[in-house]
């Protein structure tokens, strides 16, 4: 596998720590990603998305979404219910697992739900007044002239 050295990147640039650390990770990232739960993620406005994980045989109170630092955290845990029933054949697989997401900035979890052996996150960009683009009126005529009392 390649190895980048993003040395440069970190010499010339202030602020792109997140870009750099999502690009290093991915690139150092081995190849056996987890395929376990399935799930999708899908754009259901212009700023808006909603992930998609099938989570069948847990209940409510065996699942858990966290959002810490840019990074949504899916988790669940069976709980031990099963100990008195006696399976022939177990297809429906309720593992343990951990799924992180990573959220880029100003995308907030507006909500989740779960029904029908679905968990759905919902998430919504906001970008906040100051970084939204602006139109810049254009004064048309002379540039007025400056006063000599506040220049000097």
């Amino acid at each position: 596998m390649r190895s980048f050295d993003f040395a440069p990147l970190h010499r010339a640039s202030i602020g792109f720590d997140q870009i750099a650390d999502l690009m290093d990770r991915a690139l150092t990232s081995d190849g056996a990603q987890p395929s376990y739960p399935p799930y999708n993620i899908e754009k259901t406005a212009a700023d808006a998305y909603r992930i998609s994980i099938a989570v069948a045989g847990f209940s409510d109170a065996d699942l858990g979404v966290e959002v810490k630092e840019n990074a949504l955290v899916v988790s669940a845990k069976k709980s031990d219910d099963d100990s008195e029933r006696t399976y022939l054949h177990r297809g429906i697989a309720t593992r343990a697992f951990e799924r992180r997401f990573t959220l880029a900035d100003h995308v907030r979890v507006t909500g989740a739900s779960h029904s029908d052996g679905m968990l759905h996150i919902n998430l919504q960009r906001e970008v906040p007044e100051a970084l939204k683009p602006r139109r810049i009126e254009i004064a048309s005529g002379r540039t007025p002239e400056l006063d000599a009392k506040t220049v000097n």
